[in-house]
This record gives structure tokens, C-alpha cells and sequence, in this order.
């Protein structure tokens, strides 16, 4: 028995060291600087009024870094692109504050860095971060950044025709677009898949089908009446609703989903699929990746962008540029 026992003590005195390294939490190279981009109004004010306890998780990090506090997206964007180039960028808020940086930082090399504190956070979800957990934003950091693909966009008719956007998440065209022009009505007190069920169910009283033309690569993939269209890099957008389960944010690919025509009942039941992403083999469902895409619509139809409501518009053009945005993730 003495000498499995000491075998015991031998093997732990070996395997303690290697543990203890697995389990540390590991830190930011300390070179590296960062530009904390903080929207206060994100998350219908979460943002701020969780900037203290951020604060604290910095500074126990030892990390080195500015705070850039703006509630307006262009002044945040101008202010980034004044930093010096070995400056990061940890953007505090929801896909609408990353999607207002994108800007200044596709095709930079300026490493870019989330931490979730907007409404819908679809994008930072997909990576696997949770709103709050500071720790594991911050974690994030210590790895190399990685390229990830980014979208531009061109409107092509209605209110914003002309003009061009960039976008890391998606865009949705009809009825996903409608119900987010929608969300600010919603009872605050909903989380944020409550806020999208609340107002995708006060939109279905206005539900139209409106006729769209969807190609992608220069190759029809559906001409007809439709709901909704969407066309994403990544995977899920409305708070958590798997629209395009089969987007990799780093393919060098965007994906394209469209509806058929659809009743209200029928709509109901679609997205209880979108919600798991379990849709995809619907056959009022129509779906395919490629490197462009565009979309006409015969009427204006609502538009929104990484979540934000842009207007009405009858056309998008859209393409994937791969690797554009370094992802500290």
C-alpha cells in the first residue's frame, strides 16, 4: 500500500502544475492597448449602469485602456478612427454599436473586442457571450485575433437608395424588419426574445405578401410572394431567433433566407422553428450561400441592419468581404 501511495503523491506533484495552468484565468498580452467604446444608452440603458462594475473588472485586470463614453454612433466611429493603429477596440453595447465602428475598423487591422450589453446581442451570442459576464468577455482577449467576414450593403431604391453600409451580423427585409421597428413599444420589463415575440405578434395585424425577387451569385433562388427575407454572416438575430443555423461568420460566404407566402398561423409556427433553427427544411423555406446577393422588392419594404431599423426600401445589394474585421474572441 506505501507504494501507491506514493505513486499517488508523485503523480499529483507532476499533474498539480499542469491543472493549475489549464485553469488560471489567463490575461492580455500587456502591450496591447485598447479604446473602450461605451454606448450608455445600449440595452435601454444596461450599458451605463453597468460601467462601474466593467470599470472594476478592467482595472483588476491590469488592463491599459481609454474610454470612449458617445451616444451617437458616427461621433464614436469618428473618434476611433483618430486612435493610434496599436490601439484595440472593446465595444461595449449590441450589434448596433459594433455595427456603428465597422467603419473604422474593416479592413484596419485593428483588433476589435465585444462585450454584450445592447438588447439583442446576436452576434456576441453567437460567439458564446452572455450579457453581464465580464469575465469571459474579457478572457476573450488574451488569444490572437482572428479575421472575420464582414457584409457590405447597397441600398438600391427607397428612402436610403445610394447608400452603403457595412455590417457584421445581417440584414432582414419585410416582416422581421417591421416587428424591430416595432421593439422600442414593447413592455420594457420583457427580456429580449419576449420583446421580439411581443411585437412580432402586434405586426402579423398588418401582415402584407409582398412580391420579391431573391438571387444570389446571379442565380435566382426565389421570385414570389414573401414575407421576409433575410441575408446573414451570422447566425441569429432578434435576441436569439437561429435564422441562418448554417452561416460561419469565417467561410468567405453570406447566406440568404426567404419565406414563401405565408397566413398568420403559418407565420406563428415558422418562427417557433426559426427560434432552435429547425426551419431550414421547411419548403416554404429557401436558403443558399454564395458571395453576393441582391433582393428586389415590388413594393417599399421595412429594412433593418445588424438590428437597426433603416427605413423602406425596394432593393439591396449585398457581399461578403471575407476576413475584413480582426475578432479578439
Amino acid at each position: 500500500m506505501a507504494w501507491r501511495t506514493a505513486a499517488f503523491l508523485f503523480a499529483s506533484l507532476l499533474l498539480y502544475p499542469a491543472l493549475n495552468v489549464t485553469q488560471a484565468p489567463s490575461s492580455p498580452a500587456p502591450a496591447l492597448r485598447y479604446a473602450v467604446v461605451l454606448n450608455p444608452s445600449a440595452g435601454r440603458g444596461l450599458a451605463g449602469r453597468s460601467w462601474p462594475r466593467l470599470e472594476a473588472e478592467l482595472r483588476a485586470r491590469g488592463l491599459i485602456y481609454e474610454v470612449i463614453r458617445e451616444a451617437s454612433g458616427p461621433a464614436a466611429r469618428a473618434r476611433v478612427q483618430a486612435l493610434p493603429p496599436d490601439v484595440a477596440v472593446l465595444a461595449v453595447g449590441g450589434d448596433g454599436t459594433v455595427g456603428a465602428l465597422l467603419p473604422a475598423l474593416v479592413g484596419t487591422g485593428r483588433p476589435l473586442g465585444l462585450v454584450p450589453l445592447g438588447t439583442g446581442n446576436d452576434y456576441a451570442g453567437m460567439l458564446g457571450l452572455k450579457p453581464g459576464d465580464f469575465g469571459a468577455a474579457l478572457a476573450r482577449l488574451a488569444g490572437p485575433p482572428r479575421p472575420a467576414d464582414a457584409l457590405r450593403v447597397t441600398v438600391q431604391g427607397g428612402e436610403h437608395a445610394g447608400e452603403t453600409h457595412l455590417l457584421l451580423n445581417g440584414l432582414g427585409l419585410g416582416f422581421d424588419a417591421q416587428l424591430t421597428a416595432r421593439l422600442p413599444d414593447a413592455p420594457a420589463w420583457l427580456p429580449g426574445l419576449g420583446r421580439y415575440a411581443w411585437a412580432a405578434l402586434s405586426t402579423l395585424r398588418w401582415l402584407t405578401l409582398t412580391p420579391v425577387r431573391a438571387e444570389v451569385d446571379g442565380e435566382l433562388l426565389y421570385e414570389g410572394p414573401s414575407i421576409l427575407a433575410a441575408v446573414m454572416n451570422g447566425t441569429r438575430y432578434g435576441g436569439g431567433f437561429h435564422i441562418s443555423p448554417e452561416s460561419n461568420p469565417r467561410d468567405g460566404l453570406l447566406n440568404v433566407v426567404v419565406s414563401g407566402p405565408l397566413g398568420r398561423r403559418q407565420v406563428l409556427r415558422l418562427m417557433a422553428l426559426v427560434l432552435p433553427g429547425r426551419h431550414l427544411s421547411d419548403p416554404r423555406v429557401h436558403h443558399r450561400a454564395g458571395r453576393v446577393a441582391e433582393l428586389r422588392w415590388e413594393r417599399p419594404t421595412w429594412l433593418h441592419l445588424d438590428g437597426d431599423v433603416l427605413g423602406r426600401a425596394t432593393g439591396v445589394r449585398a457581399e461578403v468581404l471575407p476576413g475584413a474585421v480582426l475578432l479578439l474572441e
